[in-house]
């Protein structure tokens, strides 16, 4: 009859452990206020919803591996969390404009789409939570047990199969909700069926608060378990708290486990590795146990009494007769009495530790009985260590690895695979063809070669006598060309070759390249003496001419691409009209003169028109002013930045006559009488300023292809990557 751990190993009980059930000392809270049982809605309590006992029917297509634990466990995430999670995914990766307007038919499958998908996202989270999480009854027993013993396997179970009950309410509600859509009449109906579908999904997984904070535990605590192989060579450390067990694991492992003067230092078991006999073994340090019945034990002890029962493994019992841990000796073979049965069918030692303060030998007759009866019984050696010392450390573990492995192998021979396997293996033991006495054959300067001695003078000298007698390591090069074997000695310390595209250079070296060389240097010398290499700085007319005439279209293609560089630099210059633009006369008749033209009846015609416009009467109660002098002098000062009225057409502001006729002169366009440019500016210096800063606040607008200051025109009210598309994960650069 097996125990009530729900292991399929019938060891344990076989071996007179009546176990009990296994209990969890923490578990989510069983209070109504918070009963991880979900509440069903009101309309679905007409509805049958079957939950499996179990998750074996889920979970049948699964493989998991019976020797493992899966510690890539993704988060589990809050009640809130969850629905933050999915109900934003829905958002995102489905549409979310819809129109009144649109046809019946597209606005159904805008909602059923938001329906099914959110459906959808739920069942494919719940279902990856579910397969995650590892199945006790896929597991080793060992590793059953013990989740058994951390988490509880009944609230484990029961978590599991509230979420599953869940998954399949979410179900229901998406298939439901979505027959209810196909009749849904228009959009605010839709709409409405839409929002109770998602809120009842929501209400169902808020009731899984509890059970969703208590896989997120047990997810942690899982992932920090150690990694312990049921199946592999095992050393199994146990005894009472504060005998030294942590202490022997950080000797021969480099498990690092934590060694403190009190008891229960450890709590958890322990894992280390180790190589012997080119094997890979591991050694298990277990929580202290104390002497009291199983319905006793807390969590701590019953991860010991677990890996006791479940594993193969060779069981080292650690006590300490110098009584150090707070246990007397009698105490000590009074727990080795108690858990006995649980050595069955596995190698045992008794490890005495501290013996570099008490030894076996020390003890009184008394306890030196108690511990020969336990000798007495059989299958149990003594063993003698000291952890402080390390006397017998190697000792002990390598006694303990060899009875292992020799209890592998014997436990391997009684089985029916064993057979199977010998049939088929076959020893080749070589035998003698003849009666020929074949020796091995060994050279005769090998038989006489005289046996290398440190202090005999004739000794053969070796390299490590060549290193010592030359400066030691470092200082001694080893000469490997003396060992080279070729036909002639000779030859071992030739330089070697250098080669060039598969060619010996020394090859084409010549012999007299030397002498050559020193008659070419001389020959050079020579040369230079008779000044063969002097220049000839004597030039004729001609090249002179040539010189000056290259020099002259140098300089004018210089001068030509400076004048282009600035007509480029003109090119986006303000142009004024030539309606507006203001030339004197003086100025018009000298370019005219310039280019070889009469200007005589241009300024006749001058005249005559200021006459006509009432001028000449002007000037001549001013004093007979000519027409440059009205202009303000442009003969004189032509080019002065001043110059104000420069402009042929002498239209400029004037004064009504005192007889009050009017003026002759027809209106039209009237020109300023001032630059108002350059009105505010000192001198010239000042005014090329003011053109060097409008230039420079002019390149962001030209840059923007601005019209103007004033132009605020907006060409792309809506640019498409601000304004298409849907921000998915990963993309970011539409929305």
């Amino acid at each position: 009859m097996l125990c009530d751990r729900a292991c399929s190993r019938a060891s344990c009980c076989e071996a007179g452990s009546a176990l009990p059930p296994l209990t969890r000392v923490e578990a989510f809270p069983k209070s109504p206020s918070s009963s991880i049982v979900p509440e069903r809605q009101s309309h679905y309590r007409t509805r049958t919803v079957v939950v499996p006992k179990t998750l074996r029917q889920y979970n049948a297509r699964r493989r998991t591996n019976m020797t493992t634990i899966n510690k890539a466990i993704a988060p589990v995430p809050t009640a809130q969390e969850f629905l933050d999670v999915i109900l934003s995914k829905t958002q995102r990766k489905t549409p979310t404009v819809i129109r009144s307007g649109f046809k019946i038919t597209r606005i159904r499958s805008f909602y059923m789409r938001k329906v099914k998908f959110t459906q959808q996202s739920f069942e494919e989270r719940l279902d990856q939570i579910l397969s995650e999480f590892p199945i006790m009854e896929n597991l080793h027993p060992f590793l059953s047990s013990l989740l058994n013993v951390l988490y509880d396997k009944n609230h484990y179970k029961l978590a599991l199969g509230q979420l599953n009950t869940a998954r399949h309410l979410i179900v229901s509600v998406g298939k439901d909700y979505c027959r209810l859509l196909k009749f849904g009449d228009s959009l605010f109906r839709c709409k409405q069926l839409k929002k109770a579908a998602l809120g009842r999904m929501a209400t169902i997984m808020r009731r899984q608060k509890d059970p969703l904070a208590y896989l997120e535990q047990v997810r942690q605590h899982m992932s920090r378990l150690p990694s312990i192989d049921p199946t592999t060579r095992t050393l199994l450390v146990c005894g009472y708290p504060n005998v030294g067990k942590s202490s022997f694991v950080n000797k021969i492992t480099r498990a690092d486990v934590d060694v403190q003067p009190y008891a229960f230092t450890t709590k958890s078991l322990f894992v280390g590795h180790m190589d012997y006999k080119y094997l890979r073994w591991q050694v298990i340090d277990t929580p202290g146990v104390l002497d009291h019945p199983l319905e006793e034990m807390n969590t701590i002890e019953m991860q010991s009494i677990t890996a006791l029962a479940h594993l193969r493994s060779c069981v080292m019992y650690f006590m300490d007769l110098s009584e150090q841990c707070g246990y007397t000796v009698e105490a000590q073979c009074q727990l080795y009495q108690s858990i006995k049965p649980l050595f069955t069918n596995k190698p045992t030692f008794i490890v005495v530790n501290k013996i570099d303060v008490t030894r076996p030998s020390d003890l009184d007759p008394t306890r030196r009985a108690m511990l020969d009866a336990i000798l007495a019984e059989g299958n149990v050696q003594l063993l003698e260590l000291s952890c402080v010392s390390e006397e017998g450390v190697m000792g002990v573990r390598n006694a303990a690895c060899d009875a292992l492995l020799q209890h592998r192998v014997e436990s391997k021979e009684k089985t029916k695979r064993v057979d199977n396997v010998a049939n088929r293996v076959r020893v080749a033991v070589p035998v003698k063809r003849d009666t020929v006495d074949r020796t091995p054959f060994i050279p005769d300067a090998v038989k006489t070669r005289k046996t290398y001695d440190k202090n005999d003078p004739e000794r053969r000298r070796l390299e490590r006598d060549e290193e010592a007698e030359n400066g030691g390591a470092g200082a001694y090069m080893m000469d490997l060309k003396k060992h080279y074997l070729l036909a002639n000695d000779d030859w071992k310390y030739d330089v070697m070759p250098e080669l060039q595209d598969g060619k010996n250079v020394a090859d084409f070296i010549d012999a007299d390249i030397v002498a050559r060389l020193e008659e070419l240097e001389a020959e050079e010398e020579r040369l230079e003496a008779a000044g063969f290499y002097d220049e000839d700085t004597d030039e004729d007319s001609d090249e002179e001419a040539i010189r000056t005439a290259a020099s002259t279209i140098r300089d004018k293609k210089a001068n030509i691409r400076l004048l282009n560089q600035q007509k480029d630099k003109l090119q986006n210059r303000p142009i004024i009209p030539r309606t507006v633009q203001r030339r004197t006369l003086s100025e018009m008749t000298s370019k005219l003169s310039e280019a070889g033209y009469d200007a005589t009846n241009l300024e006749e015609r001058a005249k005559m028109l200021a006459k006509a416009r009432g001028l000449i009467g002007r000037k001549r109660e001013a004093g007979e002013m000519d027409i440059d002098e009205f202009n303000g002098g442009a003969d004189d000062g032509e080019g002065d930045w001043v110059e104000a009225d420069e402009s042929m057409d002498h239209d400029g502001p004037r004064k009504r006559s005192k007889t009050g006729t009017k003026s002759i002169v027809p209106s039209g366009k009237r020109l300023p009488t001032k630059d108002r440019q350059v009105a505010g500016l000192r001198d010239a210096e000042q005014a090329a300023k003011a053109v060097r800063l409008r230039q420079l606040y002019q390149r962001e607008p030209n840059r923007l292809a601005k019209a103007s200051e004033s132009d605020r025109h907006i060409r792309t009210k809506m640019p498409k990557h601000l304004f298409s598309g849907k921000r998915k994960a990963g993309k970011t650069n539409h929305r």
